[in-house]
């Protein structure tokens, strides 16, 4: 365990779901958190939220990474220890329709990042992966061995190509990084204070099923029924968003230890376990008592049919496991979405 008293943790993207959440792990685990978010798809309030978890407030300042002399300038006012990078557009379906837009956001930015650290020294950096670097995956489960193929998408392919980054990167500078490829987050803080709030109508499964519970959209649309899976419908590895987020602490800890020398790693995050569409849709009804209107529809571009992780590499190296039920994260999802509609 790394001393974690008096180190300063930078999120980017730090208002966002994943990144809300570790920051609240790691102002749980003792650091300080600074936030940098252009609310492009969050909200102020999510500090708030933040500060009512843990009870301390992070430092945060809005503005996009795109601007690199606004990044250059923060890492030269603030002594940062270590950088969690998070921001970035998501969508897989948006970027087919905005490829451009998702190269220049997400490379930009994660370009911008790594020339500030460089320039003021800061060395230790996890990036926000994504199982979709492997693609379609020739056999399950996906290890960190899976060769990584050709991308379904302009998004999968942006975390593809800022490996590369990193990659290329730490061979010949003092930065150390690791990158976590992770499956597929759902789920908020059991305490209901921050969770997943997506602008506008979700891409993701889990918000377009409690948004729909809630009675905000009329049915749930299953994309696919024709996949070479037991019921048909797409298997994916849902991680509770809290378990992810202590994935990224176990993995700034490993960066922190004494004597740690790979310069560039990958780890997988998720259960170990797939989870169909369908399975889905059944352990939101057992988990909440509320049943879910939905219809079979055809396949979205991008889409594969199967993806779960091999966790072992984690587990043994960072000493990390992913602990909640898919049953606890739809439990957990479900009194998210009903805490905003009181609000």
């Amino acid at each position: 365990m790394t001393n974690s008293k008096n180190k300063n943790i930078l999120v980017t993207g730090g208002l966002g779901f994943i990144g809300s959440h570790t920051a609240v792990e790691l102002q749980q685990s003792g650091y300080e958190v600074y936030i940098i978010d252009n609310l492009s798809n969050s909200s102020i309030e999510v500090a708030d939220g933040i500060a009512r978890t843990t009870g301390k407030k992070p430092v945060v300042e809005i503005f996009d990474l795109l601007d690199s002399v606004a990044v250059t300038d923060f890492f030269r006012r603030h002594s940062i220890d270590g950088v969690i990078h998070f921001a970035a557009s998501k969508a897989v379906g948006e970027s087919v329709q905005k490829p451009l837009h998702y190269y220049r956001n997400n490379l930009v930015s994660l370009i911008n990042v790594l020339e500030a650290m460089r320039e003021t020294g800061t060395k230790h950096f996890i990036f926000s992966s994504s199982c979709t670097v492997y693609g379609q995956a020739d056999k399950m489960p996906i290890s960190e061995d899976t060769p990584v193929k050709p991308a379904e998408s302009p998004y999968g392919n942006t975390k593809k190509i800022s490996e590369d980054i990193l990659r290329d990167t730490c061979a010949v500078t003092t930065i150390k990084s690791i990158a976590l490829r992770y499956f597929n987050p759902i789920g908020a803080h059991p305490e209901a204070h921050i969770g997943e709030l997506p602008l506008g109508v979700p891409q993701n499964l889990v918000p377009f099923i409690t948004q729909t519970a809630a009675g905000i959209r009329k049915e749930l649309s299953v994309f696919g029924t024709d996949y070479p899976t037991p019921d048909g419908t797409a298997i994916r590895d849902y991680i509770h968003v809290v378990d992810l987020a202590q994935a990224h602490i176990a993995a700034l800890e490993y960066l922190f230890r004494p004597g740690h020398t790979d310069s560039f790693d990958v780890f997988n995050v998720g259960t170990g376990k797939g989870n169909s569409v369908l399975e889905v849709i059944q352990a939101f009804e057992k988990a909440t008592g509320v049943k879910l209107p939905y219809k079979l529809t055809g396949r979205r571009p991008g889409d594969i049919a199967m993806a779960y992780a091999d966790t072992t590499k984690a587990n043994e190296v960072l000493g990390w496991k992913a602990k909640l039920s898919i049953e606890q994260a739809l439990y957990d999802a479900w009194k998210w979405q009903q805490k905003l509609l009181e609000e």
